[in-house]
């Protein structure tokens, strides 16, 4: 079978394409059939363009369109369908029904019955009321448009493919059958071997995070509670505020009493181990490090104890299905985590991660105080959180399940 990936944007800076799209075409390209991601480069436009091959899965980024409001929008939407049909797929699955593969969604469903392939769409993150329309930084007109595109994609599909539970159910209360509905959460590519933990006499409380997923103030009161009781522990904060939460963080910390080393160099870019960028940060109690490129992250995850992922009971974060979360658990960190969405779906509590109830910072501390007093229950919910995140959410099973989305016999 010949597929076709649209997105509605590239690889780089937003994660949907490389963490979700790319891993599954990999499982498909092993499982026998030809597929292609096809994206419009509009964030880095450096590489509109330019085509190469990764495992077998081709990456191309079309050439953009001048830069002439509305014009562009247009332009870019139908070089994205073109492209796709001179392809000429069996399938086209396109990441999110909004911005330029909704619109490219809507140019290939005009394409007459003969020739038009089965369009699949994929959701993974609500963007209507209630959800990023609430978040992001849209005019009350792109709020509107976004929100009857999102409606329009997922009713107009052939087959949907959603991330997390939550959005199956919102999904089949548009009146989409649940024939058509399928379960697709974000994989996990690979267990990471964990070489120890912790510094010498410090025990170190990883947060891993983009911030916006939850109150920063929920964060201090946790650690400061969590250092009540272990006076030696440690945040390490690895991850860049979506919305520049950052500075709250450092103020918060500050009024708490809490000493915090950050890297020397500008954001923390491009650092390559735990220790760069940062000055004298074994003495601190919080060591925020930024963001870093995914090859150094195991550096990090090395080197922690327990990882905390704190998640507000918000409809974006119900319905979003966590990268970060996946990439602890497959590393076998063990994890403290707010009882939302998707994570109670990733999290045995108990047995491959605790679980806690959302805003009950004593509960979470409490959580977090005992497996850092606990060695053995630490590495016996590291060890079976990597076993059963490959067990259950590896992509070559989702794989499969997309598959009878695209309409391949069982």
């Amino acid at each position: 079978m010949n597929v076709v990936m649209i997105g509605p944007f590239g690889l780089h800076p937003r994660s949907t394409m490389r963490e979700r799209a790319l891993p599954l075409g990999r499982q498909l390209i092993a499982r026998g059939h030809q597929v292609t991601v096809v994206m419009p480069p509009w964030q880095n436009p450096e590489y509109a363009g330019r085509r190469w091959e990764e495992d077998g899965v081709g990456v191309e980024n079309i050439a953009l369109p001048p830069s002439v409001p509305g014009l562009f929008y247009i332009v870019t939407a139908l070089r994205l369908a073109k492209r796709a049909m001179a392809l000429r797929p069996d399938v086209v699955h396109l990441f999110k029904p909004k911005a330029y593969s909704g619109l490219a969604h809507w140019l290939l469903s005009s394409v007459g019955p003969r020739r038009r392939p089965r369009l699949v769409v994929d959701e993974d993150d609500w963007e209507g009321p209630g959800g990023w329309n609430r978040l992001a930084d849209y005019t009350v007109l792109e709020r509107r448009f976004f929100a009857f595109q999102e409606r329009w994609g997922l009713t107009h599909a052939d087959a949907v493919t959603v991330a997390s539970r939550t959005l199956e159910s919102l999904v089949w209360a548009m009146g989409v059958s649940p024939e058509r509905v399928f379960y697709v959460p974000n994989g996990a590519v690979s267990a990471v071997t964990r070489r120890g933990a912790g510094r010498e006499g410090r025990a170190v409380v990883l947060l891993y995070t983009r911030f916006f997923e939850f109150p920063v103030s929920r964060v201090i009161e946790v650690f400061r509670q969590v250092r009540q009781d272990v006076p030696l522990a440690q945040l390490l904060v690895v991850g860049e505020g979506l919305f520049g939460e950052e500075a709250l963080f450092f103020r918060l910390a500050a009024e708490a009493g809490l000493s915090v080393a950050r890297p020397s160099s500008s954001g923390g870019k491009g650092l390559a181990s735990p220790d760069s960028g940062l000055d004298g940060g074994d003495g601190m109690d919080i060591r925020y490090v930024g963001w870093v490129p995914s090859e150094s992250l195991p550096l990090f995850f090395s080197q922690s104890d327990v990882a905390i992922y704190p998640f507000d009971d918000t409809l974006v974060n119900r319905t979003k299905c966590a990268v970060k979360l996946v990439d602890l658990l497959s590393a076998g960190v063990p994890v403290v985590a707010e009882a939302v969405g998707q994570n109670r779906e990733y999290i045995r509590h108990g047995e491959t991660g605790l679980l806690v109830e959302p805003g009950d910072v004593s509960s979470f501390a409490g959580s977090v105080v005992r497996l850092l007093e606990d060695a053995s229950l630490r590495r016996r919910l590291g060890r079976q959180a990597a076993r059963d995140l490959q067990e259950r959410f590896s992509w070559c099973c989702l794989a499969e399940t997309v598959e009878q989305a695209y309409g391949v016999p069982a």
